[in-house]
């Protein structure tokens, strides 16, 4: 076979795909290291070794970029999420594990590198705060807010509004540990998650339970 036979369509899929990921490896840890507003499209063309045309080829704009890191960062958890919130015979052990797998991801130092980032930012790119709303906390929220639903028409759950139910489910998670730790306050163990988690669970049912 002649060495200028093209790639075949899978192996250039392959390939696009490869570079795509290292694009947004390397933007991801130059948005957590510059910050948003720090970040520049020429500067991460220009430590890919390639021009920014290309760059440009994969993300029109720093948005959409952004947008990008956030969906990749958050690809895995989001599926862990879909195939936890089904409906299930016990409500109470389905939002134990939902409240230590969400404390378990908030608490990572990425996560919190984030949200310090997000925290920072969004006075003077508010664009900031929207994408990154929109990429995590509301994609969570909705599907809590669905099982939640499903819950509360299954008579386990006092019926009251699902959605105002799963922000107040996800604000007892991150108003404990997860606050103390964005201000570098305490550190995160198994131990302490599980016991964050029994706690927020607890509360949450005490208010929506039957």
């Amino acid at each position: 076979m002649s060495d200028n036979v093209p790639p075949s369509p899978s192996k250039r899929e392959a390939r696009k795909q490869d570079r795509r990921l290292a694009i947004l490896c390397v933007a991801k840890r130059t948005f957590l290291e510059n910050g948003y507003s720090g970040t520049s499209m020429s500067a991460i063309a220009a430590e890919l070794g390639g021009s920014k045309a290309t760059l440009w080829g994969y993300f029109p704009s720093k948005e959409d970029l952004f947008s990008a890191v956030l969906d990749e960062a958050t690809r895995a958890y989001r599926q862990q999420l879909t195939d936890l919130l089904k409906p299930s015979d016990d409500v109470r052990a389905t939002l134990v594990e939902f409240a230590r797998g969400f404390l378990t991801k908030i608490t990572s130092p990425d996560a919190l590198r984030l949200h310090r980032l997000v925290a920072s930012e969004v006075g003077r790119a508010p664009e900031v705060g929207d994408i990154f709303y929109r990429r995590a906390p509301q994609r969570t929220r909705q599907l809590l807010t669905e099982f939640i639903a499903a819950a509360m028409a299954a008579g386990q759950l006092r019926d009251e509004d699902p959605a105002d139910a799963a922000r107040v489910m996800t604000a007892l998670c991150t108003g404990g540990l997860h606050q103390r730790m964005l201000w570098g306050q305490d550190a995160a163990t198994p131990e302490r998650i599980e016991t964050e988690a029994q706690r927020a669970v607890e509360v949450f049912l005490r208010a929506f339970g039957v």
